[in-house]
């Protein structure tokens, strides 16, 4: 009898021991999910937000930050005056006439002799039947007469087709704004132009109200 418990007592021990070795397991490799689990986590934390993406002006915005210089015409048989330009423009012309475009904008200057100062109404009759020949698919005039530094002047607005990209072919749909600026004789016309969607509100306004005669 002694014997048989001797034999009880070691399987006893070896059936103890074989338990608390598979629960050691088992936990063992809970904590190794765990740890495997941390690490991922780690690791998508570590990464912080996605970064913003970089914006672009859509075709024909002019930069917010565009600088701006005074061009005045020279000496000539026009009263003087003095406008602001996109600084970096290219610039084309001689005498009353000055055109200043950077890709798809542009302004045009030119100058005249008037005996009268331009009207609301001279501006539908006269201007509007000249731009419908010279300007293509010409749509949507509207004349109004606005105030800018210089004082009241006539502003008309339309539409029309640039010309075709010499490489491309590609035609732009246009937006166009002519303020008709009179003094003493002297009229000058100021036409701000861009693709219809593009969104240069405050760059015209800068042009149009530094207009100035000296």
């Amino acid at each position: 009898m002694p014997h048989l418990r001797s034999v009880s007592a070691i399987g006893l021990v070896l059936v103890v021991a074989a338990t608390t070795g598979a629960c050691s397991g088992s936990a063992s490799g809970s904590g190794s999910g765990s740890g495997s689990s941390g690490g991922s986590s780690a690791t998508a934390s570590s990464t912080g937000p996605r970064p913003a993406p970089t914006e672009s002006n859509p075709p024909g915005d002019i930069p917010d930050n565009q600088a701006f210089v005074s061009y005045r015409p020279s000496a000539g048989a026009f009263r003087a005056f003095t406008v602001k330009a996109p600084e970096g423009w290219a610039r084309t012309g001689r005498g009353p006439v000055a055109e200043f475009r950077d890709k798809l904008n542009s302004i045009r200057i030119s100058a005249a002799s008037n005996s009268s100062a331009p009207t609301a109404d001279s501006v539908r009759t006269d201007v509007v039947a000249q731009l419908k020949d010279r300007v293509p698919k010409f749509g949507g005039p509207k004349v109004t007469t606005v105030s800018r530094h210089a004082g009241h002047v006539v502003l008309l607005t339309y539409e029309g087709d640039s010309a075709a990209d010499p490489v491309t072919g590609k035609v732009v749909r246009d937006a166009f704004e002519r303020y008709a600026f009179y003094g003493h004789g002297h009229e000058v016309d100021l036409t701000l132009s861009g693709p219809v969607n593009a969104d240069n509100v405050d760059p015209w306004r800068i042009v149009s109200d530094s207009f100035a005669w000296k």
